[in-house]
């Protein structure tokens, strides 16, 4: 009994500050974000770098979004998720924002801004070029001509820009109906002597994520290599390579920086050979860059590249079909972890009721019930072997009492009783056992898919990606105070105990009066540790409860000599 007050004293306490660092809340609230912020970005100066160097802040001193964007020339960007613009200073894609997703809840809530121009305690923002010897090429401060004012997924835009040197520079940004910009790049060469040129595309952002990478979910800096997803550089290992930062080789492949819900990617046409690099630079500007081998354009001849450059939310199936359109696991950039053949089985089955019902909760207990029926042979053997295990319970302890001072001989009578009545102690694990990939599954789920961010359900839960607002300890929101994690109690916490203890009540109890205990007292616990995990998930559980309850009182009409023995036993 010490024993167990002890560990579940740890489990209350001591849960909360594991479960950060293991398994971070599944959405934790935005920060507070002015129109046309970037939720949740460092605040310092960003600015452009060429691959091979350092980005530097400079000195232009930090401005308001919208300062930055009023000024100078550019190209307005309008698909069917996203508005944004085109500088035409240094031809920059520096202004995106995801008209679907919005940064709060609330009403009137600004969308998300995922891009924003350098020189903005958000700036987030991607290019391109071309460097070279013997050539002018365009720089950070070029100009750039359009063809129009507009780039659309209808109508592409070409910027051009002649170095009077005689080269021509065209960049043609066509853009799909989500979240995929298409950058084709030229290089005509009207001059006398021939000239060694080489295409780079570059992100830049401050900070690599505001969302924490843990043990389950990688954020920041990531890409694709050589047809390898490489989630091993982080900010720390960007901090301490230094000048040179961290460098790959690849023949096409991807890479960028990736938040829980959003990517920024640049992706070099997939049989390029390119040297890629994160970077760290001044004021906490991090660079994530590909360069290809410089060549020699002779005159009158033309050199292209092609660029695409992701700006957008990680939604399941978009990510999906770019990977099978050609972009190597271009679907890897949410991290689904070792159980991605699992989970994303249990997200689509998610989607389908999602989009057969119109409610992420109703589709979470339809998934939980077609679960339960896949489950239910086992359920089944679960059921009898537990009313065998009742039967057999005045057995069990006539011999508990014949040789209570006589553990090993126990056991061996014990083992010898179960072999004679055809009885599997071990029977009613399994189900538990198959329900944790489930469960994981499920968590990832929540965790990850932006499809389930702000989804209701009913009544007080507004979104079932986040922990159960409905603290009791404040009287559901009438006391001015938030409680902490340890205490932060909900209903549905509540109703996840007293189903759990409603299934254990209908289970044969354990010969062991120790294990008794710890199973009493079980409910309880979980009820603490699983409060801070998406409501979601406990709404998972406790449908998963109730329907074990209903399947248990099934099996008693079907077993009365089951529903006897708990009885007797109780």
């Amino acid at each position: 009994m010490i024993l167990a007050a002890v560990l579940a004293a740890l489990i209350l306490m001591g849960w909360p500050y594991l479960a950060a660092m293991v398994f971070p809340d599944a959405a934790a609230p935005p920060a507070a974000t002015t129109t046309g912020a970037s939720p949740g970005v460092a605040s310092a100066p960003g600015a452009t770098a060429a691959p091979g160097s350092v980005p530097t802040a400079g000195a232009t001193p930090v401005r308001p979004v919208a300062a930055a964007l009023a000024g100078g020339q550019r190209v307005r960007v309008t698909t069917p998720r996203l508005n944004g613009s085109i500088n035409l200073v240094g031809a920059r894609i520096d202004d995106i924002v995801l008209t679907q997703h919005r940064v709060a809840q609330t009403r009137g809530a600004a969308p998300v801004r995922l891009f924003a121009p350098g020189g903005t305690a958000q700036a987030y923002f991607a290019g391109l070029g071309w460097s070279g010897t013997g050539v002018a090429v365009p720089t950070t401060t070029t100009l750039w001509t359009a063809s129009s004012a507009a780039l659309t997924p209808t109508t592409p835009v070409t910027l051009s820009w002649d170095n009077g040197q005689g080269q021509l520079f065209e960049i043609q940004y066509t853009v799909d109906a989500n979240y995929m910009f298409t950058a084709r790049q030229r290089v005509t060469n009207r001059g006398a002597a021939p000239i060694a040129i080489g295409n780079y595309a570059f992100l830049n952002r401050i900070g690599v994520s505001p969302d924490p990478t843990s043990w389950t979910i990688h954020t920041g800096a990531m890409g694709v290599f050589n047809g390898t997803a490489d989630y091993s550089v982080d900010q720390d290992t960007i901090d301490e390579a230094g000048t040179g930062g961290v460098t790959r080789a690849s023949t096409g492949g991807w890479m960028g920086f990736t938040d829980k819900y959003w990517l920024g990617a640049i992706i070099p046409a997939q049989s390029a050979r390119v040297d890629a690099a994160f970077r760290r630079g001044e004021a906490g500007l991090y660079q994530a860059n590909f360069a290809s081998p410089t060549a020699i354009l002779a005159p009158g001849r033309v050199v292209s590249a092609e660029t695409r450059i992701f700006a957008g939310a990680k939604e399941t199936r978009l990510l999906d079909g770019y990977a099978d359109a050609g972009i190597p696991n271009f679907d890897l950039a949410t991290d689904w972890g070792w159980f991605k053949w699992f989970e994303k089985p249990i997200y689509y089955t998610l989607e389908f009721f999602f989009k057969l019902i119109g409610n992420f909760g109703v589709a979470i207990m339809l998934l939980t019930l077609v679960i339960r029926l896949l489950m239910f042979p086992i359920a089944q053997k679960q059921f009898a072997s537990m009313a065998q295990m009742r039967i057999v319970q005045p057995k069990l302890k006539a011999l508990q009492e014949r040789y209570k001072d006589d553990k090993p001989k126990l056991q061996q009578e014990m083992m010898a009783l179960y072999k004679t009545e055809k009885i599997n102690p071990l029977a009613g694990c399994l189900p538990i056992l198959l329900q944790i990939p489930i469960f994981y599954a499920l968590y990832k789920v929540l965790l990850l898919a932006v499809e389930m961010r702000h989804q209701p359900f009913v009544l007080w839960i507004k979104d079932l990606s986040a922990p159960d607002p409905a603290y009791i300890l404040n009287l559901f929101g009438l006391l001015p105070f938030t409680p902490p994690a340890m205490l932060g109690i909900g209903i549905l916490a509540v109703l996840l105990g007293l189903t759990m203890w409603l299934q254990f009540k209908l289970n044969p109890p354990p010969t062991d009066p120790v294990q008794q205990q710890v199973f009493s007292i079980m409910p309880w616990i979980l009820m603490f540790v699983m409060a801070p995990f998406a409501a979601g998930l406990l709404l998972y559980w406790i449908t998963n409860n109730i329907l074990s309850i209903g399947q248990q009182r099934l099996l008693y009409a079907r077993y009365p000599e089951m529903k006897q023995a708990m009885a007797t036993t109780t």
